[in-house]
């Protein structure tokens, strides 16, 4: 079983409890859920960087990256720096996060997009992003049947939420329809968790132009951000790159003004 089969099967424990205390009918009282969001795709086309910076505390390959890191300080570090949007990963077994980290995010930043980084495999996750402030919502070609991944990009539009389809082989470029705003691709394997920025290259070139790529995980030099950004990609999802350092919002500081020079 790949980490990456471990956290979908752990997600359906996981999400029992989470409708048990916030069943659909409590979350749509909430009052982020009558919001209207921030376009994470706008933003991304008007910035001239294009950092998504990521909040999270730990990692499977890897363990705790920045253990008890505080949500609000760092994100609003993040927006102060100059993210053009912020990841906030919401998994709780492997990751060490959850939907409270995006509530107390979305309390903190007020003009800076949100994107509900998660497993989504069940359409109650994209109430509760709604719910807990996302502006925008992952989803995996990898982890749902593309039938699926259609009804969640669909349901996810009505609710308000941007979506962003994460892809990982050519066979995936299918999933690519109308309801999805950006694509990503991923430079790490979810089942090897190994990094290969070549394939991503070549993935970019085969998604339609109209659709905003993103390139995520293993990013960690402003002249990989800047190649990238000359193959296509207009947004740059880093969040371990920050977070290992004491102070990730200087760090996005730093690496900001670098990709300037």
């Amino acid at each position: 079983m790949t980490i990456l089969d471990k956290i979908v099967a752990n997600k359906r424990v996981e999400l029992e409890s989470y409708k048990q205390a916030l069943p659909l009918e409590v979350l749509k009282m909430v009052p982020n859920f009558s919001r209207e969001c921030l376009s994470m795709k706008q933003a991304l086309v008007n910035s001239d960087t294009g950092i998504i910076a990521e909040f999270k505390r730990r990692s499977p390959s890897r363990g705790f990256i920045h253990e008890g890191a505080d949500v609000q300080l760092i994100v609003g570090g993040y927006e102060k720096n100059g993210a053009s949007a912020i990841s906030i990963l919401a998994d709780k077994d492997f990751f060490a996060g959850g939907p409270m980290d995006m509530q107390l995010a979305r309390n903190t930043v007020t003009n800076t997009p949100l994107l509900f980084k998660e497993f989504v495999t069940d359409e109650y996750q994209l109430y509760l992003a709604k719910a807990s402030g996302a502006d925008a919502v992952l989803l995996i070609a990898s982890v749902l049947e593309q039938a699926v991944c259609n009804r969640f990009a669909s349901l996810a539009k009505d609710l308000g939420l941007e979506v962003l389809l994460e892809l990982h082989t050519q066979e995936e470029i299918a999933y690519v329809q109308p309801n999805v705003d950006m694509v990503g691709i991923n430079n790490r394997n979810l089942k090897t968790f190994e990094v290969d920025l070549n394939e991503s290259i070549k993935l970019c070139s085969l998604v339609p132009e109209s659709y905003v790529k993103i390139a995520e995980s293993g990013l960690n030099s402003p002249e990989t951000v800047k190649l990238l950004r000359q193959k296509g990609f207009s947004g740059f999802l880093m969040g371990e790159y920050f977070m290992k350092k004491q102070d990730p919002a200087e760090a996005l500081n730093r690496f900001i003004k670098s990709l300037k020079l």
